[in-house]
């Protein structure tokens, strides 16, 4: 319903798109970055950071989600946009269009998902712990890693890498509801106690988040309404293999989680994690390498498009298969 909303509303007032999008900060949008920090705030004011530090003492986890983010993740979806765009759809695009939208999914690959896998795995009923733990180590990550392996992928003497871009979007996603998490978490607990914090305060928090991550649909599909009424057929081709490549890699992490013994609540976002991408990142890059009208830049903001329903049905896959587990 809020992905026709969105639409909707982009195709009856085109100026709003114009209008959001003049909000924005190296290439991060602002209203999208409200949106987050209210999905965010209310799962890191539940977090027990004794938790955090026992995650960050358990290996194995950690090096599941580095092994697939890094040494898989990136080759698989080069794959991917290869066989697509060079192969099964190469009658119907012209070959310039089709190595553009195969740069736009490798730009996408290479960005593993610093944010939104929160709301993932908080909504899968993961460790939060482990899922902060290696949203912090893949934000370190990408800045060593990103910028050669893209390059090597696209075949390229060198990328930028949009290190402000970087900095913003794990400083306004993560760090200020990190911030504000621990402030008010450490304020309730101390001035109402921690009865009062489980039986009032959080169990309300869910609602703010998911109505957060609802207006976040509806301003995602308002401002790229224009773009899959005008190229469906486009938007299909770029959004069949990246949906493909999310489910491919979600399994594959699903499967080795269970074959080295991960618990349940490290799994599910241990899989989320390299399923999903840092959508700003890779079109920031795009933007730079092959201007702001060209088919890499198309081809990121199908990932962005299909990143919030696709992750969507993943975490009903996790909750469906908790039983998997020991």
């Amino acid at each position: 319903m809020c992905i026709a909303v969105g639409i909707g509303l982009g195709r009856a007032f085109p100026g709003i798109s114009d209008v959001l999008n003049s909000f924005q900060f190296a290439n991060v949008s602002i209203p999208i970055a409200i949106c987050l920090f209210f999905m965010i705030y209310p799962i890191m004011v539940q977090i027990d950071f004794k938790r955090v530090i026992e995650a960050g003492k358990t290996p194995k986890p950690v090096a599941v989600t580095l092994f697939i983010n890094w040494a898989i993740k990136p080759f698989t979806m080069a794959f991917f946009a290869w066989l697509f765009m060079s192969i099964i759809w190469s009658p119907f695009l012209s070959q310039e269009n089709a190595s553009q939208y195969a740069a736009g999914m490798i730009l996408l690959g290479v960005a593993p998902c610093t944010a939104m896998v929160l709301v993932w795995s908080y909504l899968s009923k993961g460790n939060m712990g482990h899922t902060l733990v290696m949203v912090a180590i893949n934000s370190i990550a990408m800045l060593f890693l990103y910028a050669p392996l893209g390059g090597f992928l696209l075949g390229v003497a060198s990328i930028p890498v949009p290190w402000v871009t970087i900095a913003f979007s794990v400083g306004i996603y993560v760090g200020l509801p990190l911030v504000f998490g621990y402030i008010s978490r450490k304020e309730i607990l101390k001035r109402k106690g921690s009865k009062w914090f489980e039986e009032q305060f959080a169990p309300n928090l869910k609602y703010i988040s998911i109505v957060a991550l609802l207006i976040t649909l509806i301003i995602l599909f308002s401002l790229q309404g224009d773009v899959i009424v005008e190229q469906p057929l486009v938007i299909g081709m770029i959004a069949l293999p990246l949906f493909i490549q999310t489910m491919f890699i979600f399994w594959l992490t699903y499967g080795m989680s269970i074959k080295v013994g991960l618990k349940y609540e490290d799994a599910a976002p241990t899989s989320q994690i390299g399923a999903s991408n840092h959508f700003e990142v890779a079109i920031a890059v795009a933007i730079v390498l092959f201007g702001l009208d060209s088919g890499a830049a198309l081809a990121t903001v199908v990932g962005v498009l299909i990143e919030v329903p696709v992750m969507l049905a993943l975490v009903y896959i996790c909750l469906g298969t908790r039983h998997w587990f020991k």
